[in-house]
């Protein structure tokens, strides 16, 4: 395939999105971005892409219901699928497969695995050293702050979207932000926010002290992330 390799990221995570869209790009492939499965299915109708990746758990237009709609619309339905997910239980696993997908790959994200999954299915070597754009360490450091600023500059938003959901009761909206920081916390390199993250989302939130419990955990989350900003601020002064 002569002409750059169109890929599709859909992810509410704008950290998520960046850090694929550098990856990809550094191959020089042709990225698309969207943060909704419903304007994913409409980009995938009208771009075409080689392929698509895709998060499982979003808000409105979820993963799944992208993969169900895309099976029914011919000129679509045999683009494939990677699904990457923070939840990789055996009943996600399957109903994504059952949807559609061609693959599943877990956060936080390998890069060799996304090179082996393209490979895989598009039937190629799209990595090779003559296609990879040079990244020296300075840039790649440069990249990660970015990816931290973006992490940091979203999260209030993300902050009043979990404090709602809390003091609602909602646990389907709280389990999408708590889904969104787990996997941003990995990528920026905060293993403990991505920790804190993934037991609030062990939880089942069928009784009072399991909202107890994510109260604790997500007060403990706001206090690191404040202790990451005011570190940020001791190093630029």
């Amino acid at each position: 395939m002569s002409r750059a390799i169109k890929v599709l990221i859909v992810d509410d995570s704008n950290v998520i999105l960046n850090s694929l869209k550098t990856f990809f790009e550094g191959y020089s492939f042709e990225v698309l971005t969207c943060e909704d499965g419903l304007e994913g299915l409409k980009i995938t109708a009208e771009e075409k892409p080689d392929i698509v990746f895709l998060d499982l758990m979003m808000p409105n237009f979820d993963g799944i219901k992208m993969l169900q709609a895309k099976s029914v619309f011919n000129e679509i339905k045999n683009i494939p699928v990677v699904v990457i997910s923070g939840n990789t239980l055996h009943s996600n696993v399957m109903a994504a497969m059952e949807a559609g997908a061609s693959k599943i790959i877990s956060k936080p994200i390998d890069n060799l695995l996304l090179k082996e999954a393209v490979n895989e299915i598009l039937g190629g070597n799209f990595f090779s050293k003559q296609v990879e754009k040079r990244i020296t360490p300075e840039k790649q450091l440069e990249i990660q702050d970015n990816l931290l600023k973006i992490f940091l500059d979203t999260f209030p938003e993300v902050k009043h979207k979990i404090a709602e959901s809390l003091r609602n009761r909602d646990s389907e909206k709280l389990k999408a932000e708590i889904h969104k920081l787990k996997g941003s916390g990995s990528t920026v390199g905060l293993p403990e926010i991505t920790k804190l993250s993934q037991e609030i989302m062990l939880k089942q939130f069928t009784q009072s002290s399991d909202w107890v419990f994510a109260e604790i955990k997500t007060s403990q989350i706001f206090r690191k992330i404040e202790e990451i900003k005011k570190e940020i601020r001791k190093t630029v002064i």
